[in-house]
């Protein structure tokens, strides 16, 4: 995954800058859930955390937009924002999870529908079990929509032809974890789907949305935990990802027009909810037959009823089967134990064990890099444009931004803290010289 080349780019090629939004209380951010993925992104661009009010300005340097499972409600200045920051040529990525809005308590479908995309209030579970405990970690095997997506993968399968839609569908395997599903319109393209084994079935999972009035691009996906640390590397998640952040990026994937005018999805249907409506039973009229004059003839007592119609039979049995007829005597009960003795099991009962500690992913490069390797690698990542950036990178490497209190540590008050420093320091040294020369 690398950036745009410069002959493709235009004004727009100034956008570095991969933007996590996390002023709606997103799931996971960049240093929380996200730092398998924030390591793969910072090898090719620069990331920065949002914390404040979706503007304009706030994303004029950012190449793909990124909101995690908001779970805070958008104003309306903040989605024309972000409109306009697509039609400028932005790419925009949305991940959401189960529920839906209903359950993330946000209104970024508002938004999402004026690309053609909506994120039901639903959630995808596996029918079957296979590798994954949870039904809700959907295992996808024959999920592709669009033959593009498969090939941008590089996954080939053995006599794979252009006809043969099956094979395509199941180029990849991926894992959906906690997701819901999307409803996709005729102006956006839906990528990938639950497949044939997991509910819903056949409905979108992912869709991608560009347009020729527009330059910028959105991608919206229905699981935040599909690029979580913990499900990043499972099945090929990693390629999905991949693929994903290209398309977004760059004008190299280009979308099998057939599979996005018919992709291969079912309608979505609604199921009855069984258990609350058998809590609200209501009653309903039903024709009868006419109720006859006399009322007895309603009983039916021929399957029940107590009468001695029968005893005559049951002394000429005795007769026939050369039985003794006498009476019945009392057998006197003996109950010597009331309840069968316990017995110990044979296997003691198992338990299911604590679960191993995590342990937080760290960077080796920064955390045994000296400091001349690290100022030189955060030098060759930026240009010009990036002096704010790269003055309090160097501040943290150096160890000086944790000397200034932490509202006043921008690049104007490091290089003020460095020169006072190194005037001290001359100052010191004028002193020695002189005392010297006395």
């Amino acid at each position: 995954m690398a950036p745009i080349s410069q002959d493709n780019m235009d004004d727009k090629s100034q956008r570095t800058a991969v933007v996590f939004n996390v002023s709606k209380k997103e799931i996971f951010t960049p240093n929380n859930g996200f730092k398998s993925l924030n390591k793969k992104l910072r090898s090719n661009w620069k990331i920065i955390v949002q914390k404040d009010e979706i503007t304009e300005e706030r994303l004029a340097n950012s190449k793909v937009f990124i909101i995690a499972g908001p779970r805070e409600k958008f104003t309306g200045p903040e989605f024309e924002a972000i409109k306009k920051y697509v039609e400028e040529g932005g790419s925009l990525l949305v991940l959401m999870g189960e529920g839906g809005e209903s359950k993330f308590d946000t209104n970024i479908n508002f938004l999402l529908e004026y690309f053609g995309i909506m994120v039901n209030n639903d959630s995808t579970v596996r029918t079957s079990y296979f590798k994954y405990f949870h039904p809700k970690e959907a295992l996808i095997s024959n999920g592709v929509l669009n033959r593009a997506f498969s090939v941008a993968a590089g996954k080939t399968l053995p006599n794979m032809s252009e006809e043969d839609s099956s094979v395509h569908a199941q180029a990849l395997t991926y894992l959906y974890p906690y997701g819901a599903t999307l409803n996709v319109d005729k102006s956006a393209t839906a990528v990938l789907s639950t497949g044939s084994v997991c509910f819903p079935l056949n409905r979108p999972t992912c869709a991608f949305h560009s347009s020729k009035f527009s330059k910028g691009k959105v991608a919206v996906i229905g699981s935040v935990h599909i690029f979580q640390d913990q499900y990043l590397d499972k099945e090929e998640n990693g390629k999905i990802m991949d693929v994903i952040f290209r398309w977004l990026t760059t004008d190299e994937i280009t979308l099998n027009a057939i599979d996005a005018e018919d992709p291969e999805i079912n309608d979505y249907n609604m199921l009855p909810d069984t258990a609350k409506l058998a809590d609200r039973l209501r009653s309903c009229l039903q024709e009868n037959d006419e109720t006859p004059r006399d009322l007895n003839a309603l009983f039916d007592d021929t399957l029940f009823k107590l009468d001695t119609t029968v005893v005559p039979k049951v002394l000429k049995a005795y007769d026939q089967l050369h039985v003794k007829h006498s009476q019945l005597s009392l057998i006197q009960p003996n109950f010597e134990v009331p309840l069968p003795a316990m017995q110990p099991a044979v296997f003691p009962p198992e338990f299911k064990g604590l679960q191993k500690p995590s342990l937080d992913l760290f960077d080796l490069d920064e955390a045994f890099s000296s400091e001349k390797s690290r100022l030189a690698q955060i030098t060759n990542k930026c240009n010009d444009d990036d002096l704010e950036y790269y003055v309090r990178e160097c501040g943290e490497i150096l160890g000086v931004s944790s000397k200034l209190p932490s509202d006043v540590r921008d690049a104007k008050h490091i290089l003020e803290h460095i020169f006072a420093q190194v005037v001290e320091f001359r100052k010191l040294n004028q002193d020695d010289a002189d005392n010297l020369q006395y």
